[in-house]
């Protein structure tokens, strides 16, 4: 069975994988430790590693099932299609939070971010993101003193 991407509304991860959990669904929502500062006291709260998602496993005829429950917004979309997340990916995920790595970010690609093209024709090198719309973003790749638009597809650049 593909897991799927679910978009929440803010602050209801926990309590939409819960629910789905209560129809029986397999449902995951990685979750990071932090500590909070509160003006009177620290404390060690779980928050989700990534805000208003949790992934969903079940088979494609039974996608309507998850909006039964309150605060599930919608699919994440890519390419016209629900957004269908690798076993890898999700098992990556679980093994790299169980092992201890709470200090793993995730940040989007934004304007300035520094990146390294991992395959096709600019393998290594390394760019700065200077525009990003929708499927496409622009790169300035300062080594070659050029600038370039690419079709984005996230698992080649880093």
């Amino acid at each position: 069975m593909p897991w799927y991407a679910l978009y929440t509304k803010p602050r209801n991860e926990k309590k939409v994988t819960e629910r789905l959990q209560q129809l029986g669904l397999t449902v995951y929502c990685p979750l990071v430790t932090v500590v909070k500062q509160w003006s009177d006291r620290k404390k060690k709260v779980q928050e989700p590693l990534l805000p208003s998602y949790i992934f969903v496993q079940l088979e494609e005829n039974e996608r309507e099932k998850v909006f039964q429950v309150a605060g599930v917004v919608r699919y994440l979309y890519w390419l016209g299609k629900p957004a269908i997340v690798k076993d890898k990916e999700i098992e990556t995920l679980q093994s790299w939070l169980l092992n201890g790595n709470q200090k793993l970010q995730v940040q989007p690609l934004l304007p300035g971010s520094k990146i390294t093209i991992r395959e096709g024709l600019f393998t290594g090198v390394d760019a700065v993101v200077k525009e990003y719309r929708g499927k496409k973003v622009q790169l300035v790749l300062e080594s070659l003193g050029i600038i370039i638009i690419m079709d984005v597809q996230t698992e080649k650049i880093a």
